[in-house]
């Protein structure tokens, strides 16, 4: 395995759409915890929900994919417009809550 493969990050989500109210956090909450990642789903007082998430660099691009895919069978609740992301060092996040 790689540097690269292996490194940890902290991903920061921005997901607009109708992603309030519908089991949005939840969702991600369960898909983040598949992939081993801590951190927290939020809901913005815009609409928004933010998405924090840390660990190994592969297995948040995977929950990044995730959130963006147009989901077939509509197994991904709400509707994603737009999802804006950053980068940072992680911070030491602890098991994946909603908040």
């Amino acid at each position: 395995m790689s540097e690269t493969a292996s490194a940890h990050t902290r991903m920061t989500a921005f997901v607009r759409g109708q992603v309030q109210g519908v089991g949005f956090r939840w969702w991600t909450r369960s898909r983040a915890l598949e992939l081993g990642l801590s951190g927290h789903a939020t809901n913005l007082s815009d609409g928004r929900v933010q998405v924090v998430a840390e660990g190994e660099a592969a297995a948040a691009e995977q929950l990044l994919t995730l959130l963006r895919e147009d989901p077939s069978g509509a197994q991904r609740p709400g509707r994603v417009d737009f999802v804006a992301v950053q980068y940072s060092t992680p911070r030491g996040e602890k098991g994946f809550t909603k908040r």
